[in-house]
């Protein structure tokens, strides 16, 4: 067992897996894709939780569909139990705020908030916990990577360049600190225009592509820049649940398969022993 295995919180020892979704800068849909990809690993029949670590910017409840004033349960004075929605648990800190107040935190504040909210919530027994991380690789990406064993990443980008490099930075961190990358998604990679069906590549084209095969990751999945998946987000209606057998689901229902495979690949290796036999 790890160090950071040996430390962790009692309300972590029930999670089987730790998926983080991440970004190099915001704005490239990194808190959809976490939430329609928890949705999706739900939809496989696995319990999943939700925690929007985006202390600045929490966005999960609005995407959920919870209500302004929603508060957890608090528990024995310390501990809280999360919120319910669509199936999963969640929490944020967007539950503990008003939303209208600004989170004006130097960065040990950030990290604290952070760890107690995560340490302090009754997870209780979860296949796989997603975790929507803030955007950049500061103080929260280095905290969570010290104290929590986290199974892998998912990097989020666009395809222009300058969201490709600050994925790339992303990948770097979490190669330094240990973390595997389970692979890239790609938003905004085509625009299909609803009245004539013309297809154009606004935001450049082959982008995670081109990552992927620098980094040697997959690319789990491309996202075209479609209205209702913005529009079921605002409505606290994700896509997944809002047009489930729609083709936008069925591509976040195969990055959630994918997930899946790479996660189980990822925990034989760590369990197969290797075995040398040697001529004596």
């Amino acid at each position: 067992m790890s160090q950071k295995q040996e430390n962790i919180s009692p309300n972590l020892e029930g999670i089987k897996n730790i998926i983080v979704v991440a970004s190099g800068k915001g704005g490239v849909g990194k808190s959809t894709t976490a939430v329609n990809l928890a949705l999706s690993l739900k939809d496989q029949g696995a319990t999943v939780g939700l925690f929007d670590a985006d202390i600045y910017g929490p966005s999960i409840p609005t995407m959920l569909g919870l209500a302004e004033g929603t508060r957890p349960e608090i528990v024995d004075e310390r501990t809280m139990k999360p919120i319910e929605a669509h199936g999963i648990k969640c929490h944020s800190i967007g539950f503990l705020v008003d939303a209208n107040q600004a989170m004006v935190w130097r960065g040990p504040m950030v990290v604290g908030a952070f760890n107690q909210i995560l340490n302090d919530t009754q997870w209780g027994e979860l296949d796989y916990l997603v975790i929507d991380m803030p955007p950049g690789t500061g103080d929260i990406q280095l905290s969570l990577a010290q104290s929590v064993p986290v199974t892998g990443a998912v990097i989020v980008t666009t395809p222009q360049d300058v969201a490709l490099l600050d994925a790339k930075r992303g990948i770097e961190m979490f190669r330094k600190v240990g973390i595997p990358i389970l692979g890239v998604v790609e938003n905004m990679s085509l625009h299909v225009c609803s009245e004539c069906g013309h297809a154009e590549h606004i935001f450049g084209e082959g982008g995670a592509e081109r990552i992927a095969k620098d980094y040697g990751v997959d690319v789990l999945g491309s996202l075209p820049l479609n209205i209702a998946i913005r529009e079921r987000s605002d409505e606290g209606i994700p896509i997944v649940v809002a047009d489930a057998y729609g083709k936008v689901s069925e591509i976040y229902r195969s990055i959630a398969a994918r997930v899946v495979s790479t996660v189980k690949d990822l925990n034989s290796s760590l369990r197969t022993p290797n075995i040398s036999i040697m001529d004596d």
